[in-house]
């Protein structure tokens, strides 16, 4: 009887489980409430983070963290699949008016929209597809542009640092890092200098919680020791020479963290109370 053979490295996560959220500042709420909710039509955490000086948004099973205060600009982009990108146009277009004056904007490039928070950050949409393999609502990768140069050794930080299955590909001068089902980090070389760093975050699980910690400690890299199940670094930098190629803070969470695999509310954008359809507030893969 003959066996079939798999490429098994092909179905590996690795020690990065999970790409949880994406944190940045701003400055007005009630914008970010026109913006996420009503624009894009995510959903605003009903439990926690309810006041006014701070949001979440969920976005399938992953979140944006919108505290208040100086707005910070991701440099890069955040990739978004929404359920229906036709639905997504009318949506913005909507609430245009009301975010006039600002750095609000989108555009359909290709097979996706290109949406500006009224801050400047930049979030590519896309529809669903096999590229995102079962992902019909979620963020399936952050990208950052980095200097020439810099996609091998960042590559080679999240494999031997983090325990990431990282590579640098030749074909468009980057790196990828593989950090959950379906999701990625990915540095991509730019002859143009990056923007100054502003703070902003993403939170990772990770497996394996103490071995990146000690190399990161070993290197006076740890940015922060919050608590027994997170702590922080910032730098990212070549393992080989400590040569510093790039910097976003990383909240690096246990998963053992009391947040992980929290279940969260999506809804379903395209019900109106004009036209109500029973069973169908909240957001059911496939429904749209």
């Amino acid at each position: 009887m003959g066996r079939e053979t798999y490429d098994r490295r092909g179905q590996d996560v690795g020690n990065i489980v999970a790409l949880e959220h994406v944190n940045l500042r701003i400055p007005d709420q009630l914008a970010a409430t026109a913006f996420y909710v009503l624009g894009l039509g995510l959903t605003r955490d009903p439990y926690l983070m309810v006041g006014l000086d701070n949001m979440w948004i969920n976005v399938g099973q992953q979140q944006f963290h919108l505290p208040t205060g100086r707005p910070q600009v991701l440099r890069g982009t955040v990739g978004v699949v929404v359920p229906n990108l036709g639905a997504l146009i009318p949506r913005l277009a909507a609430v245009r008016e009301r975010l006039a004056g600002t750095a609000f904007a989108y555009a359909m490039e290709d097979k996706h929209v290109v949406v500006t928070c009224p801050w400047g950050n930049r979030i590519r949409c896309h529809a669903p597809g096999p590229e995102f393999g079962d992902m019909t609502l979620g963020v399936p990768y952050v990208e950052f542009p980095v200097p020439a140069g810099h996609a091998e050794g960042i590559a080679r930080f999240y494999r031997t640092v983090l325990g990431a299955p990282a590579t640098a590909v030749t074909e468009g001068r980057s790196a990828r890092a593989r950090v959950g089902r379906g999701q990625e980090l990915v540095f991509r070389e730019t002859a143009e200098s990056p923007a100054s760093y502003d703070g902003h975050h993403i939170a990772i699980y990770v497996a394996d919680f103490a071995g990146p910690h000690r190399f990161l400690a070993e290197h006076d890299l740890v940015t922060e020791e919050s608590n027994e199940y997170q702590y922080r670094f910032q730098a990212i930098v070549d393992p080989d020479t400590r040569r510093p190629l790039f910097e976003i803070e990383h909240e690096v969470r246990s998963l053992t963290h009391p947040m992980y695999l929290r279940p969260l509310v999506n809804r379903n954008p395209s019900q109106t109370q004009r036209a109500y359809a029973r069973g169908r507030d909240a957001f059911v893969p496939g429904m749209e």
